[in-house]
């Protein structure tokens, strides 16, 4: 019985060592495992399967909700007045994005084109894209200013604006303010002078966006460095922009905006560039979040980023510069008086809300956002914003400008916005999350379980002998304590008297 307690302590200690051994192991195994479940996850290679194809094709919901602002008192602006403004739509455009060109190249780099189509969203939207708007002219109001200091281009200008009946404000549907009309006077203008707007066959703020590319660009695969992958080698061929003053300014900086290297640290801003805005753009860390179960680190963009060169010094080569919170586009845009900004200038210098009336800047409404999942630098839920103005005033010489008092004139916002979902979001949460989660588990539980055992294993022979004492009869006369008793009377003398 004993010989068998003591087999049975033995087993159960052996299994328990070997637990603790595995949980052990696991708990160094674990972090490597995952390691490389990642970096097979977010590199660039056609092997990678799942990744890649979400690389190349985003399966995603992306969209792109436009607001419009209507100037409601073009008259009295015409006049000199403050302008008044309200705020028209959402209209939403879903957008679709998908990579084409691919080609892969020795040195770990990749190029491609993104392609970007956009469709109306009536359910989502506010509005009609057959909604009729007031809208500033900008053939008449940029170029006026663009041309305000040759005299006889002004003359020719304005004659052209009389010949072809354009006036400063124009009463349009969104569809055409936003994706382009045909416009003969453009034509004429074209003619005139060629190269000096950005505007080619339609007028329109999105004519050239809309089943469009934003370039070509060549970025780092990761294969042979994980830490490069997503980052810009070149765009368009360079590695800098020559479209500002300095070469801090002009320098091509970070990713394409889509994902980021891995295992971020919160001292890491996320850098990218974007064509858009024709500069590299910086987003900081806010604070640790999560999205649906997932932690994220929320990225905003710094106070700085549209800061003039005054407030912020390494600003000064996109100058000249207005007041902090606007920058100045007009050098990417063939000199067209343009801005870039916040939505109604939240976070800008007072002056350009007070210049305009019907502006209600607001952190929740106006703020952008990134919530990056930081194990594997791919966004999980994204609200990019950015408003879009024009610097108009009365230009002598132009009557159709009338008596404008300068002002930087919001003409629309954006705000493009995604989130991973659906059956993406399910793959991605079990392989890069549940996964890592269950084995972190298994390794803490097969060393509690080994140490159990071994626990077990070590009293388990004292047990089992306490109870054998227990349970032994004690009025039980056994085999050996007969002898014993017999030896006794054997060994006593006979006291009984003799006859």
């Amino acid at each position: 019985m004993a010989s068998s307690n003591n087999k049975k302590s033995i087993i159960l200690g052996v299994v328990g060592l070997l637990l603790v051994v595995l949980g052990a192991v696991l708990v160094f195994v674990v972090p490597i495992v995952v390691k490389q479940q990642v970096e097979k996850n977010v590199r660039i290679d056609p092997s990678s399967g799942f990744a890649y194809e979400m690389w190349k094709d985003l399966p995603v919901p992306f969209f792109m909700s436009i607001y419009i602002f209507e100037v409601v008192n073009h008259k009295e602006f015409l006049l000199g007045e403050k302008p008044k403004v309200e705020q028209r739509g959402p209209y939403v455009y879903r957008e679709s994005k998908q990579k084409t060109n691919i080609t892969f190249h020795e040195n770990g780099t990749v190029t491609y084109i993104e392609t970007r189509l956009l469709q109306f969203e009536p359910k989502m939207s506010t509005g009609s894209e057959e909604d009729f708007i007031v809208f500033p002219n900008i053939l008449v109001l940029g170029s006026s200013v663009m041309m305000q200091d040759f005299s006889f281009v002004k003359w020719m200008l304005s004659g052209a604006f009389a010949a072809f009946g354009q006036e400063a404000f124009i009463n349009r549907t969104v569809k055409d303010i936003l994706w382009g009309y045909k416009e003969p006077f453009l034509d004429f203008v074209n003619t005139l002078l060629p190269g000096k707007l950005p505007f080619k066959d339609k007028f329109g703020l999105f004519a050239d966006y809309n089943n469009s590319n934003s370039g070509i660009f060549t970025v780092n695969t990761g294969v042979a460095d994980i830490n490069q992958v997503q980052m810009v080698d070149t765009w368009n061929g360079l590695r800098e922009v020559n479209f500002w003053n300095s070469e801090q300014a002009n320098m091509i900086n970070g990713t394409s905006g889509q994902m980021w290297p891995p295992f971020r640290t919160p001292d890491q801003p996320l850098e990218f560039y974007s064509p858009d805005a024709c500069r590299s753009l910086k987003f900081v860390f806010e604070k640790e979040d999560s999205y649906r179960g997932i932690p994220t680190f929320r990225y905003v963009a710094p106070n700085y980023l549209f800061a003039n060169g005054s407030d912020y010094p390494p600003n000064e080569g996109f100058c000249p510069c207005t007041a902090s919170g606007v920058m100045n586009v007009s050098a990417c845009r063939a000199g067209a008086p343009l801005f870039l900004s916040f939505p109604h200038f939240y976070n800008a210098d007072p002056g350009f809300v007070d210049a305009v009336d019907g502006l209600h800047p607001s952190e929740d409404l106006h703020s952008l956002f990134l919530d990056l999942h930081p194990l594997t630098g791919i966004p999980m839920n994204v609200s990019i914003k950015m408003q879009l103005s024009l610097f108009v005033k009365g230009v002598s010489g132009i009557p159709q400008t009338g008596q404008i008092s300068p002002v930087i004139l919001p003409l629309l916002w954006f705000k493009e916005s995604g989130y991973i979902d659906g059956p993406v979001y399910n793959t991605y949460y079990n392989t890069l999350i549940v996964l890592p989660i269950v084995l972190e588990y298994v390794q803490y539980i097969l060393i509690a379980v080994g140490l159990c055992l071994i626990l077990v294993a070590a009293v388990l022979p004292c047990v089992h002998q306490k109870w054998e004492n227990i349970l032994q009869d004690p009025g039980e006369t056994t085999e050996s304590d007969q002898v014993t008793e017999a030896e006794k009377l054997l060994e006593e003398p006979d006291l009984s008297p003799q006859t």
